[in-house]
């Protein structure tokens, strides 16, 4: 029998992207005889934040036109979350910046990067994706995301007791999905790398798995 095929998605909480294209990578991994490694990264307000000092000054307007619209198209709900994972603040420029405290993203990705170690990364992300980004104000109180985790298979008081006793080894594990990120051939997420070939964004999805099935690809 021959080993099923892999796939690397690098991914980040704070992308809504990443969020809209979770649901299909989650169903392959179930109908496919398919791999999906979970990578989870930084976001660029965290790896690179004056990547977005220089945007056209129509890109926002038509980044929230065009992410409402595929929300739509792929009937999933959508809403900026609340808070940020990511704590940004304008300054006296009026430019945003990304702040020093940063008390939910490192949290998310540490948690990411476990969840993977122990075997369903993409179902976490998915299931805690549709928590942050699904309009659930105030996600990090109460239980959201603990039964999002639950959902998911995993216990969130453990994971955050590993978290907190193994930062520094997951810290290391984040860095390594971000240099391979990087040697994937993109800097934007997601990212989804397929023998040496990189498929950037969940508009690529498709061509992703036309390319996989080219290689054999087959159903379980």
């Amino acid at each position: 029998m021959s080993e099923p095929l892999e796939i690397d998605v690098f991914w980040s909480f704070r992308s809504p992207w990443s969020y809209l294209a979770t649901p299909r990578l989650r169903d392959w991994q179930a109908r496919y005889d398919l791999t999906v490694n979970f990578r989870p990264v930084y976001p660029l307000a965290i790896r690179t934040p004056e990547f977005f000092h220089n945007q056209h000054p129509q890109w926002l307007g038509y980044f929230l036109t065009d992410l409402v619209r595929c929300a739509e198209y792929l009937d999933l709900p959508i809403s900026w979350p609340d808070p940020d994972p990511v704590n940004q603040y304008v300054d006296d420029n009026g430019v945003r910046q990304t702040g020093e405290e940063q008390p939910y993203i490192h949290r998310l990705t540490r948690l990411g990067a476990l969840a993977a170690e122990q075997g369903d990364g993409i179902a976490f992300a998915d299931e805690i994706a549709r928590v942050i980004w699904g309009s659930t104000k105030d996600w990090h109180e109460g239980e959201h995301l603990a039964r999002a985790s639950a959902r998911a298979g995993f216990d969130l008081t453990a994971m955050d007791a590993q978290v907190e006793a193994e930062s520094d080894r997951l810290e290391a594990i984040i860095e390594e999905n971000q240099a391979a990120h990087d040697a994937a051939g993109h800097w934007g997420v997601p990212t989804c790398a397929f023998r040496g070939e990189p498929f950037f964004g969940q508009d690529r999805l498709e061509l992703l798995l036309w390319r996989l099935k080219q290689a054999g690809l087959k159903e379980r």
